[in-house]
């Protein structure tokens, strides 16, 4: 016989154009919804088709990592907190962005092998050309205020801001663990740092330190040295804006700061309130004037900045738990697979870094309810548990091979 995988890959099987075009349209989605999040969702909805044409003429059964259990439960509770909401109806209208969590099969079924490599590869250049776009925005177009920053081709700043902090998690993460593309990450660097300091939101900042701080630490310590150095730089080149809006970091009486601080009174109200089922999806911004103290600065918000706080105020306290479940679960199977290592540690650290860098920027914003956001993240972190299945179908089907010439 054959030489097992590269046998199998040679024959020509049922359904292999739904398997080119399934891959080639996730693919497009994460290159795409840098751009236009409505071209993201309909590449999405033929990668979905092409899966679903898979499971009917290959029969072959529905495939998930660890991790997304705990998700599909987070779903449940989210339904059920729709149940309870004062307006069923715009609730349950907002659950539609749970669709998005299939993400994780679709990515675990197709993204195997080497592919998750290509497709981060896809992701930097297309962050590439999005963060010179804003860099043009912000020199050419005078973008370069706080009610008018660079968002490239995206519909707001904040969702542009946490885009690029996620890429410079990944570049970050290919010039310290990867063996290829490391020349190509190390060039676009540049741009995609330039690019997020200049959206001046302080959340994608944080983030993108937070990313930094987890990949010096899984690869040397010692790499902490250069932060004092690159501070240095960053401070004596930043434009007088962004200086100040590092300032306002530590300054409680900027009015963003006291307003944030007066969304968490308005979250424990919430919370008091409807501690088992939340005030129901997207009933926060509405409901915001009743629970709003003498504390707050803005008379409405469209969620309260902050990821646990927004779920336990929206979903109540048992779907915050579930999250907090999903992110543990998350966490721990990534941190098995990267002390795998090989190619896979540079996909784990990857994710890993992903993972920290959301989980920081989203004490001071809601990341996880920004579906271009949501995206990007739930295809990154589920690439190297795709890799492992890949890994693993090969040897079932070398073993299956030598039994069979036994």
């Amino acid at each position: 016989m054959g030489t097992g995988m590269d046998q199998a890959i040679a024959v020509r099987m049922p359904g292999d154009e739904f398997e080119h075009t399934g891959l080639v349209a996730l693919f497009a989605v994460a290159g795409t919804l840098q751009f236009s999040i409505a071209a993201a969702q309909m590449l999405l909805t033929i990668a979905l088709i092409c899966w679903a044409a898979l499971l009917i003429v290959r029969r072959e059964r529905v495939d998930v990592p660890p991790f997304f259990w705990p998700l599909l439960a987070y779903a449940g509770a989210t339904v059920v907190s729709a149940l309870f909401s004062a307006d069923p109806r715009t609730s349950f209208i907002d659950c539609k962005q749970l669709a998005l969590f299939l993400l994780v099969p679709l990515t675990y079924r197709f993204a195997s092998g080497r592919h998750g490599g290509t497709l981060m590869t896809v992701v930097v250049s297309c962050a590439a050309v999005s963060a010179a776009l804003g860099i043009f925005q912000y020199g050419i177009l005078h973008y370069d205020q706080l009610n008018q920053r660079p968002q490239g081709t995206l519909g707001h700043y904040m969702t542009y801001s946490g885009l690029l902090m996620i890429v410079i998690a990944i570049a970050l993460a290919r010039i310290l663990f990867a063996n290829y593309g490391r020349t190509w990450a190390a060039l676009v660097m540049p741009a995609l740092a330039v690019a997020v300091t200049l959206t001046l939101t302080r959340n994608a900042w944080v983030g993108v330190c937070a990313a930094a701080a987890v990949l010096f630490s899984l690869k040397d310590f010692r790499l902490f040295a250069v932060l004092p150095i690159v501070a240095a730089v960053a401070v004596a080149l930043a434009p007088a804006l962004v200086t100040k809006r590092v300032a306002s970091l530590f300054d409680m009486n900027d009015a963003t700061t006291r307003d944030r601080v007066a969304m968490l009174h308005v979250g424990e109200r919430m919370i008091q309130r409807h501690p088992l089922t939340g005030v129901g999806p997207n009933m926060v911004e509405r409901l915001y004037p009743t629970y709003r103290g003498p504390d707050a600065v803005k008379p409405v918000n469209p969620h309260l900045h902050n990821v646990p706080l927004q779920i336990a105020a929206e979903r109540g306290l048992p779907a915050l738990a579930i999250w907090i479940w999903f992110v543990v679960a998350l966490v721990g199977d990534l941190w098995k697979r990267f002390a795998v290592g090989g190619q896979m540690q540079f996909l784990a650290a990857a994710a890993l870094a992903t993972v920290a860098a959301l989980l920081t920027a989203g004490m001071f914003e809601y990341n996880f309810g920004d579906s271009e956001v949501l995206m990007l993240f739930l295809i990154l972190v589920t690439l190297p548990a795709a890799a492992q299945r890949h890994s693993d179908v090969a040897r079932s089907f070398q073993g299956r091979e030598s039994f069979v010439e036994g």
